[in-house]
């Protein structure tokens, strides 16, 4: 009984044992050997990009996207005249990304960041000349939370304004943003402003100009607007929280800027809609709050830089902490129309970027394998070829020797 165990015990052994020759040599490479790494360890089930936010395995597209828009990988040249701009808009996270830019990225110069100090330095290698225009490098040098029609006239100049305009240089400005689901935004939004935050600093320059007070009025009267209730903040037609996240995408000088009699309001709204689509696919890069962990990595892959610790995935913020009822809903979601049917546009988009990525990946990484499956046959039929002509010269020497 005991010699039959061991006989069973030994046959098991020897199963697994060719089990591991078939595998490595159908996949000898490297990144198998750590494929099976990673399956051995407990966290390896769970695909870290999947995770974080339940998307569906099979995530079904709901627009037509070109290869062209999909794709999207950069030649971001940080040792030469190239500028990565970030457009932040207020309460999508984008606090929390302008920090990864300043504080996370590997790079050859990181940016220099002081305790106490809001900016960090972020000079490109061998130069004193900034790669990065965002809140934490360059602070809000055109105005506080500059929207696309402030940025698209103002970067270039202020970069370039101690130059003449004969030497300054032929730059590609990359932009970038966050995008946040509106209901989650706005409330957000509503309880920054309750504890006192204004944005009066935002100048909200179109067209050469800021809006004036008849055609941007405010929605309180004295210093701020703290300890407001969410049905004042919603019952404010000037607030600019409404679809603020269309309005500061688009390009306000197609509808007359803040002059609301330009046009009928339903062709002002589609024509800002249309707007703030086509920049956003046009955009280096954009990223949703909401996905924290493929934010990453589209952002790694189109820029060709890579993060050194991965985004965290917050779920508990103060919007979620506020309870709202089906109509209050509602009424937030016809409030900004807008901004949901850009955000349904942006996930689909955003979505279907991060899908071809992936393919391109997986596909790229079997090219490898293949290539090594190729060296691997050439290498091991050479062995063969040398076996057979090896033994062929021991047969005739030896027929040589017999012969004496």
């Amino acid at each position: 009984m005991e010699d039959r165990s061991h006989k069973v015990l030994l046959a098991l052994v020897m199963l697994f044992l060719f089990a591991v020759i078939v595998l490595q040599y159908v996949c000898p490479g490297t990144e198998c050997q750590l494929l099976r790494l990673r399956a051995l360890s407990p966290a390896a089930a769970a695909d870290p990009y999947r995770a974080e936010d339940e998307t569906p395995a099979r995530f079904v597209p709901r627009f037509n996207f070109s290869a062209g828009d999909l794709l999207r990988r950069v030649d971001f040249n940080i040792k030469g005249d190239d500028l990565i701009v970030f457009l932040h808009i207020q309460k999508t996270g984008g606090t929390t990304f302008g920090r990864h830019l300043v504080r996370n990225i590997q790079l050859e110069q990181p940016c220099e960041c002081r305790a106490g100090q809001k900016k960090c330095t972020c000079h490109r290698p061998g130069k004193r000349e900034t790669w990065l225009f965002s809140r934490f490098s360059t602070g809000w040098s055109c105005g506080l939370h500059a929207d696309w029609t402030e940025l698209t006239n103002c970067v270039p100049s202020v970069v370039d304004s101690k130059k003449e305009v004969r030497l300054r240089p032929s730059r590609n400005f990359y932009y970038i943003t966050i995008l946040r689901d509106p209901v989650s935004r706005y409330l957000s939004e509503w309880r920054h402003v309750q504890r006192g935050a204004t944005w009066k600093a935002s100048l909200h320059v179109c067209d050469g100009r800021s809006p004036t007070t008849e055609e941007l009025p405010s929605c309180y009267t004295g210093d701020d607007w703290s300890g407001c209730s969410l049905q004042e903040f919603m019952d404010c037609p000037y607030n600019l929280a409404n679809n603020r996240q269309v309005r500061m995408l688009s390009d306000l000088s197609l509808v007359g800027c803040y002059n609301l009699s330009v046009m009928p309001e339903e062709q002002r709204n589609k024509v800002l809609l249309d707007s703030a689509k086509e920049n956003l696919k046009r955009m280096a890069f954009f990223g949703l709050t909401e996905f924290q962990r493929k934010t990453q990595y589209l952002f790694e892959k189109t820029f060709n830089m890579n993060f050194i610790s991965p985004f965290t995935q917050y779920n508990s913020t103060r919007a979620s902490s506020v309870e709202i009822d089906e109509q209050t809903q509602q009424r937030i979601e016809a409030l900004n129309f807008l901004d949901m049917e850009l955000y349904d546009y942006a996930k689909d988009l955003f979505l279907q970027r991060y899908q071809y990525m992936r393919q391109k990946e997986h596909q790229e990484a079997r090219r490898k394998r293949q290539e090594q499956r190729k060296i691997l046959r050439a290498k091991q039929a050479h062995l063969r070829e040398q076996g057979e002509n090896s033994s062929s010269t021991d047969y005739i020497g030896n027929v040589e020797r017999w012969r004496r």
